[in-house]
């Protein structure tokens, strides 16, 4: 019988099944790890908009929490849409009882792409306060590491700047997206760990379709990190997986179609499974 490395989802669920914890599910599955969730927000949405949101019982999220725990060997856990500071609060809690040395991917998801708020304004001294410390790597965009720290982030200076602040507050380390920065051909990835920085560095895609390409690149970070790949390494994958993502992007519905998390299973791109062992 075959085994894999498991990893938990703690996120929002998008209707529209593009972002949120499908998102997190399929890129999770795509690169090779056996993917565990936790809801923590029902989302109305489609690729146009989100039209409700509906909150779990925070209750509820710590006996989701707690069952996987009791059952799975989690090698990381992932968190996304944490929409109040009371869910934050039960989260950082329970991971703080349940998870110790288990890697955490913090992805701040704070607004939709149709300009939804996600995260509730009073929420985010707790998510800096509660979270972050916890966390092995936060996941900003470009706009979320702007509004955590403060910084404009509009080139490489800036988001270098704004990964150094996020990691004084706690996190291991820092990557700050240059997806949302609208400027040149190339999608520039700064990577603050606390003493070195890394670019990462891919080719910009034209298309709208990007719906969930930040759940899906934290999922992808998570997943390799509990294949037992380094920071460096994970993220150096998944910048590869998300580019395959986006160029096989589909158009689907009337507004920014999903990424196509399994486009490597129609044979074109990077294959991103493996046999699970680091270096290979």
């Amino acid at each position: 019988m075959g085994t894999k490395p498991i990893g938990l989802t703690i996120a929002g669920s998008d209707s529209g099944g593009g972002a949120g914890i499908q998102a997190d599910i399929k890129s999770m599955e795509a690169n090779g790890v056996f993917a565990t969730s936790v809801l923590t927000a029902l989302t109305a949405q489609n690729t146009r908009e989100v039209r409700a949101v509906f909150e779990v019982p925070t209750d509820f999220i710590a006996a989701q929490i707690d069952t996987v725990f009791d059952d799975f060997a989690v090698g990381v856990v992932k968190t996304g849409m944490l929409s109040s500071s009371s869910i934050i609060d039960v989260v950082a809690g329970r991971l703080v009882a349940r998870a110790s040395g288990v890697p955490l991917v913090v992805d701040p998801v704070m607004i939709s792409k149709g300009g939804y708020p996600l995260l509730a304004a009073s929420a985010v001294d707790a998510l800096i306060a509660r979270l972050l410390p916890l966390a092995d790597v936060v996941t900003p965009n470009a706009h979320e590491a702007t509004a955590l720290t403060g910084v404009s982030v509009v080139d490489e200076s800036s988001a270098r700047e704004a990964a150094r602040i996020l990691v004084d507050r706690g996190p291991r380390a820092a990557l700050v997206k240059g997806g949302h920065v609208n400027a040149g051909d190339e999608v520039l990835d700064v990577l603050f760990d606390g003493s070195d920085f890394s670019v990462f560095r891919a080719a910009r895609i034209d298309t709208q379709n990007t719906h969930g390409t930040g759940c899906t690149t934290a999922s992808a970070i998570a997943a390799n990190l509990a294949k037992g790949h380094d920071l460096v390494e994970a993220i150096s994958r998944t910048r590869r997986y998300i580019s395959g993502a986006i160029a096989g992007a589909l158009s689907i519905g009337g507004g920014h179609g999903p990424t196509d998390h399994f486009y490597a299973f129609k044979g074109s791109g990077w294959f991103p499974m493996d046999d699970g062992s680091a270096g290979s």
